[in-house]
C-alpha cells in the first residue's frame, strides 16, 4: 500500500501533466462498443493512426459481428494487413465475434469479467472499451506509454502491465483513473519517449528519479 507522501507525489505528477496536456491526443475512432472492440484488438503493437486508417474502410465493409465471423479469413487478413500481426488479429476478431453471437446475443458485454473472456481482449483492451464505450472506469489502461512512464517516474516497479495497473490504482483516487492513459500517452509522445527522453525540457524532471539520476551523471 502506498503511503501519504507517495500518493501526494502521484497527484502532483497528474496535476502537472493536466496543465501541460489539456486536450486528449489522437485516439482510436469508433462509434459503438462493437467498433471499439474491433479497433482495440487491432491496436496491439500498432499506432492509433494506423488503426484509424484501416478501420475507416473496414467498418464500411464489415458492420456486424456476423459480417466479421463469416468473412473469408484470407480476405480479412488483407483488409487489416497494415496494422501488423494480421493473421493473429484475424483469428482473435473472428473468434471474438463468434462468441458475441453465441453467448452474448451479438452485443459487446459491459463488464470486465465478460470482456476478458473474449479472444484478443486483455485488461488494457477491456479498460478502454469500458471507459470509451460504456463510460465505466474499473481500472487503468496500461499501454506501452503508461508502462514506461510509470516505471521511469518511480510510480511502479511492476514488471508486467497488470502489476503497474495495480500500483497506479493504489496511488491515485478513482476519479483520476480514466485520465492516466491519455495524459501519459501525450507526455510519452512529447517528452518521455522510449529511446531519447527529453529530460532537460520535461516539466516532471524534479519529480522523476530517472531524470534526476541522468542529471547527476552529467
Amino acid at each position: 500500500m502506498a503511503n501519504k507522501e507517495e500518493k501526494a507525489r502521484a497527484l502532483q505528477i497528474m496535476t502537472i501533466l493536466e496543465a501541460h496536456y489539456p486536450q486528449e491526443p489522437l485516439t482510436i475512432r469508433a462509434r459503438s462498443p462493437f467498433q471499439y472492440l474491433i479497433a482495440t484488438i487491432l491496436s496491439a503493437q500498432s499506432t492509433d493512426v494506423q488503426v484509424n486508417q484501416v478501420t475507416a474502410k473496414l467498418f464500411k465493409k464489415y458492420r456486424t459481428p456476423a459480417d466479421f465471423a463469416n468473412a473469408d479469413p484470407v480476405e480479412l487478413e488483407q483488409d487489416i494487413f497494415k496494422v501488423g500481426y494480421y493473421r493473429q488479429k484475424t483469428k482473435h476478431i473472428q473468434a471474438a465475434c463468434r462468441m458475441l453471437l453465441n453467448e452474448f446475443k451479438g452485443e459487446v458485454p459491459s463488464t470486465m469479467d465478460a470482456l476478458l473472456r473474449l479472444p484478443g481482449v486483455g485488461r488494457k483492451t477491456a479498460n478502454i472499451i469500458l471507459n470509451r464505450a460504456f463510460g465505466t472506469v474499473e481500472g487503468i489502461a496500461v499501454d506501452t506509454h503508461v508502462f514506461r512512464l510509470s516505471r521511469r517516474l518511480g510510480l511502479s516497479e511492476g514488471k508486467y502491465p497488470n502489476h503497474v495497473e495495480k500500483d497506479l490504482m493504489d496511488l491515485l483516487p478513482h476519479e483520476y483513473w480514466n485520465r492516466v492513459n491519455h495524459l501519459f500517452i501525450a507526455h510519452g509522445r512529447a517528452r518521455c519517449t522510449a529511446r531519447k527522453p527529453q529530460c532537460s525540457k520535461c516539466p516532471l524532471n524534479i519529480l522523476c528519479p530517472y531524470a534526476l539520476e541522468l542529471a547527476s551523471t552529467l
